[in-house]
């Protein structure tokens, strides 16, 4: 339990008795005062002993609460702390007037005025006190249940926060294997075209993912961070096809600080290259468009390349898997579209809130 947890039931813990006897008090107080028309000695006496009377059935409903630790299954609980309080009273009554008898004089029961007044507040008390107990057993149980209600409301929400996060965790973890293989197959087909460059290029690469792959296990990135790692992709996949890939960026600078799941500008450039630039004779050029519009981060990356295939169905792997990146994170708040160009080439689009 937190620190914090730990106080707060502290505080209740502290609060619960003294707002028990607050409302005693209150109660008796409240009662004695109505009383006191037909009350025939001192008012004072009717106050102390009407306090006296509402404090006894506090303590009563208080150690029945607790005590005895365990009953009966015949026995419920809140019928032994009503009785408790109701017969309180009146031994709590015949002991203020036993007690209050002066040495010497009549029993209490011999005098008609003390008499009065011990039937009067017996009688008065073993009506209220025991309505009064019910009643704010029927408010605990209430409390009680509220208590547990929001109890389960937030274990429910945990649950399904660490249920989220491992869904997240397992998307994140199908991001490495499904980049590295798709970086590695460029440079595979470099070094199969003996290319004299395919050394800068490996050494480029291994520089490169020193620096991408931690960033794939992080929680979230930036979309400046994401431009870290997209601008030096984009490099080496130029320095593979230098005559058939050309590629523009267009960036809000109020886009920056838009956090967002890693690798989410990469996963779409990548696609790019690889379902659009890769499969046509001719190449293409990628422009990369980042804005944000008031609350909102919008990223497209278009290119001229391939298109979409007729034989296409839904998205790619890297696709699929950032969409469902984007819901875990963001819910409904996030789209991802993608649209055929024309005469031919791909957007796609990530539409998600521009949370900093």
């Amino acid at each position: 339990m937190s620190e914090s947890a730990t106080a707060a039931r502290r505080r209740g813990t502290i609060a619960k008795p003294v707002r028990r006897i607050a409302v005693a008090l209150t109660i008796s107080i409240g009662v004695g005062s109505l009383l006191l028309g037909r009350w025939q000695s001192a008012p004072s006496s009717l106050l102390l002993r009407s306090v006296i009377i509402g404090l006894s059935a506090t303590a009563a409903f208080s150690l029945f609460e607790v005590w005895p630790r365990t009953l009966p299954r015949w026995l419920q609980r809140w019928v032994l702390q009503v009785v408790a309080v109701g017969l309180s009273t009146p031994v709590t009554t015949l002991l203020l007037y036993v007690l209050s008898t002066r040495e010497g004089a009549p029993p209490f029961w011999q005098d008609d005025a003390r008499m009065t007044g011990w039937v009067m507040l017996t009688f008065v008390g073993i009506f209220l006190a025991p309505w009064t107990a019910l009643a704010a057993i029927i408010r605990q149980k209430e409390a009680f249940a509220r208590d547990q209600k929001l109890a389960f409301a937030l274990e429910r929400s945990e649950l399904e926060r660490q249920a989220l996060d491992a869904q997240l965790h397992l998307l994140q973890a199908q991001v490495a294997p499904h980049f590295l293989f798709n970086t590695l197959a460029n440079v595979q087909a470099l070094v199969d075209a003996g290319s004299p460059r395919a050394a800068t290029v490996l050494r480029s690469l291994v520089a490169y993912l020193r620096a991408a792959v931690p960033l794939l296990n992080e929680p979230a990135a930036t979309i400046e961070r994401e431009l870290q790692l997209v601008r030096p992709y984009l490099e080496l996949m130029q320095m593979r096809m230098p005559d058939r890939l050309q590629y523009a960026m267009n960036v809000d600078p109020a886009a920056l600080k838009a956090r967002c799941p890693p690798t989410t500008l990469l996963t779409l450039v990548e696609n790019a290259v690889r379902h659009g630039i890769d499969p046509s004779e001719e190449g293409g050029r990628i422009e990369i468009d980042i804005e944000r519009v008031g609350e909102r981060c919008v990223i497209r990356v278009t290119d001229t390349g391939a298109g979409l295939h007729p034989s296409a169905n839904g998205l790619g792997t890297g696709l699929a898997t950032l969409r469902g990146r984007l819901k875990l994170i963001f819910g409904d708040a996030a789209q991802l579209s993608l649209v055929s160009g024309e005469p031919r080439g791909v957007t796609v689009e990530v539409d998600m809130p521009a949370h900093t």
